[in-house]
């Protein structure tokens, strides 16, 4: 064969390769309202900066007729590129080629991805659509997973790692999403993600339940909290993914990326005075008070149908992406759960090993009491954000709105918790329980003609920031207006903040 022949040979195979498992399939693909796995990467790089990886890898399977079996790529897609100028690493399965299903060399071409990644410094993004192993290969598939596992695991806090569940993702599959830092689903019938199917749960626990009421988008999102964006299609999705990434480093060694902004540094926000109800009783849309402060009120909220008492999200401050954690009086008056508090602490944990500086709104009354939230551990999961907080060794700065109550209060990242500073609103209450049934306690015994003058005096007193204030509890107690100027400068002077550590192997957070 001549040099000719040759190349001619290799443009001939990558075509057959890239044509993936051909027009039907696609078709199919395209007619359920799906992309192909190149579709969808042509979307995410920048165009032109894809470099396919691996592509000619194949199976080895000679069980049940699979030695003559021939699935294109091995059924996945995997490579870098440019995502908005900078190299990001990406796979993306393909339901078109024997239903995406993930065996020994399909896992292997995903492993090398996450490898080359964290090796690089560079995010990584996977894009799930598949039946699930490829039970052919039996236990092959299934070490397959396993070592895909442990790649997430040691990419973990290394370099940024994003999960799109664009299709069918069941039994082991679920868990490399898990391992993830981010999770995106499509909002459509064929993105579904679940342990046991459907049919299974039937005949092992006599319920039924569809495969979307089961595993779909809405349920993760707003359920089970497995899921932290909804996208309303691939195109979506990607868009969306696109967007994170711009609030994020590269890897753990580099800080976010900033941007010019044309946000005035210095605006004040006179609706900020007026937004706090002259009742404490009364809520407020705590994202609207975040929006009033962020550069041109724009925020990228994460989770935000799941456990909404409170708010987790990016958004930048004079260019320079925060992360936001911050109690919603709206939702069970902003409230901590068992479910706020793991997500809370997830977010947390995630800006601190990527350098995103943690601005942490406060107007909280207290954890949600009850049966069930004792029952299912509130002591244990409301002490992840009592651990999150004092790990975490980025900037921390906190600004009380108004409830700030006992154990709450600490868990929101007090001075005492580790914050950097603390600045409250004149409206803040710091105190160990809420003024007003405190004073009942207090003052339960004096005679009633006296009782309430006793109980307006000592709400005047010590529902306010002045009594934390006077114990150095409180750096600065500002007019609300001045928000703004006043975090964007704690931000500039705690921007080379170093956090010693005393040496360990790891911390024993309460999960």
């Amino acid at each position: 064969m001549t040099n000719q022949e040759k190349m001619d040979a290799l443009k001939e195979r990558a075509k057959k390769i890239e044509a993936g498992g051909g027009e039907k399939a696609i078709a199919k693909l395209h007619a359920s309202g799906r992309l192909t796995a190149r579709e969808r990467l042509a979307l995410l790089f920048d165009k032109g900066s894809f470099v396919e990886l691996y592509k000619f890898v194949e199976h080895r399977c000679t069980n049940f007729g699979m030695g003559t079996k021939e699935i294109p790529g091995e059924g996945v897609v995997t490579g870098y590129g440019s995502v908005d100028g900078r190299t990001v690493f990406a796979y993306a399965q393909d339901f078109g080629m024997m239903g995406g299903s993930l065996g020994e060399m399909h896992a292997t071409k995903i492993v090398k991805c996450l490898e080359q990644a964290t090796k690089v410094g560079c995010p990584v993004v996977g894009m799930n659509d598949s039946g699930g192993a490829r039970i052919h290969e039996a236990v092959d598939a299934l070490a397959g997973y396993g070592r895909i596992f442990y790649k997430n695991t040691m990419a973990s806090g290394v370099i940024p790692q994003i999960c799109a569940i664009m299709g069918p993702s069941a039994g082991g599959a679920v868990y490399s999403p898990a391992l993830m830092d981010f999770v995106y689903m499509v909002k459509k019938d064929y993105a579904q993600m679940f342990i046991t199917g459907p049919l299974v749960v039937k005949s092992v626990t006599g319920e039924e339940v569809s495969a979307v009421e089961l595993g779909g988008a809405i349920t993760h999102n707003q359920k089970s909290g497995n899921s932290h964006f909804v996208a309303d299609s691939d195109e979506d999705c990607i868009c969306q993914i696109k967007q994170l990434l711009s609030y994020l480093p590269s890897s753990h060694n580099e800080r976010p990326p900033v941007i010019a902004c044309d946000d005035p540094v210095d605006r004040r926000e006179e609706k900020l005075n007026t937004i706090v109800p002259e009742s404490s009783k009364r809520p407020y849309d705590m994202k609207k008070l975040i929006k009033l402060v962020v550069d041109h009120g724009e925020i990228y909220e994460s989770q935000s149908l799941f456990a909404q008492n409170i708010i987790t999200c990016f958004a930048r401050m004079d260019g320079s992406p925060v992360g936001i954690i911050a109690n919603q009086p709206l939702a069970m008056a902003g409230c901590l759960d068992i479910n706020a508090s793991d997500k809370a602490a997830r977010f947390i944990r995630f800006c601190d090993c990527f350098n995103v500086p943690i601005l942490t709104f406060v107007d909280v009354p207290g954890y949600l009491p009850g049966i069930n939230q004792e029952f299912g551990g509130i002591i244990r999961h409301g002490a992840k954000l009592l651990y999150a907080y004092p790990e975490a060794t980025v900037p921390k700065i906190t600004i009380v709105i108004r409830k700030a109550y006992g154990g709450a209060y600490l868990g929101m990242c007090s001075s005492e918790a580790g914050a950097d500073m603390v600045i409250a609103w004149p409206t803040a209450e710091i105190a160990v329980m809420g003024a007003d049934g405190a004073a009942n306690i207090i003052f339960r015994n004096e005679p009633d003609d006296l009782k309430q003058q006793k109980k307006e005096e000592y709400i005047e007193e010590f529902a306010t920031p002045y009594q934390a204030a006077a114990r150095g509890m409180v750096g600065q107690v500002i007019e609300p207006s001045e928000t703004r100027p006043v975090i964007i400068s704690a931000l500039k002077m705690l921007e080379d903040k170093e956090d010693e550590r005393p040496y360990k192997k790891h911390g024993n957070i309460p999960l």
